[in-house]
């Protein structure tokens, strides 16, 4: 039986036609997926092929986002130019996100935090340690990443942390750091880091105001639960 091509389907059930027609909201993931890759393979159609991919990621966004253009290529009738739309497109939609959390510019409260990092930290598959300094408003005048490592740990050098800070003229700091693995709970190290951190500002005058460990959809902070 020869396979039908989008372009045989009724109107209203092709991707671009249907978003014309109704709106881009009226359009599944896999529809839209289709869109971008404009072609399936002998097998498939752009959309039956979407759909397999976005299964294989148990039909989570940001698990696709996650996949490299190799490993998107695996897919039949996935080349590269088609992986890197898919990609790109993806990540747009993450700087698009990321957009209104420009417009913090003054931290009151740990969700600001985790409102701000979490674009840069949430994602990632391995650790990365980074410091947000405020002045005597709260108000944010850098974020700087201060060491990346590995699956469980990132050696972080106080040194640069104030070097920055006295440089900014900042009067106080939040430490923040994710954890990979989605466990959120600080580990030994995270709590002798931060004290070290914080006994370090005393005499600079610099106030460790919170540490927030990041994951992708949630936090912990330290000052919220009493223990910095």
């Amino acid at each position: 039986m020869k396979k039908l091509s989008i372009k045989s389907w009724a109107v209203d059930d092709r991707p671009r036609e249907k978003l014309l027609l109704k709106g881009i909201n009226a359009l599944s993931d896999a529809e839209l997926i289709a869109i971008l890759i404009g072609s399936g393979n002998r097998q498939e159609s752009a959309v039956e092929l979407s759909k397999r991919i976005l299964l294989s990621v148990d039909n989570d966004l940001n698990k696709l986002s996650k996949l490299s253009v190799q490993e998107l290529m695996n897919f039949k009738g996935i080349g590269e130019a088609k992986a890197i739309t898919i990609t790109t497109a993806l990540e747009l939609g993450k700087r698009r996100q990321h957009e209104h959390k420009k417009s913090i510019q003054k931290i009151s409260s740990s969700k600001h935090v985790f409102e701000l990092m979490q674009y840069i930290l949430g994602d990632l598959s391995h650790e990365e340690f980074w410091v947000v300094y405020l002045n005597n408003s709260n108000a944010v005048l850098a974020k700087q990443q201060i060491s990346k490592g590995g699956l469980n740990s990132t050696l972080v050098d106080v040194r640069l942390i104030y070097k920055r800070a006295l440089e900014l003229s900042a009067v106080g700091v939040i430490l923040t750091h994710n954890h990979p693995s989605g466990k959120l709970s600080p580990s030994g190290a995270d709590k002798m880091l931060t004290e070290k951190i914080k006994n370090a500002g005393h005499a600079l005058d610099i106030r460790v105001l919170d540490h927030v460990i990041i994951t992708e959809k949630n936090y912990f902070s330290f000052a919220d639960e009493g223990i910095l």
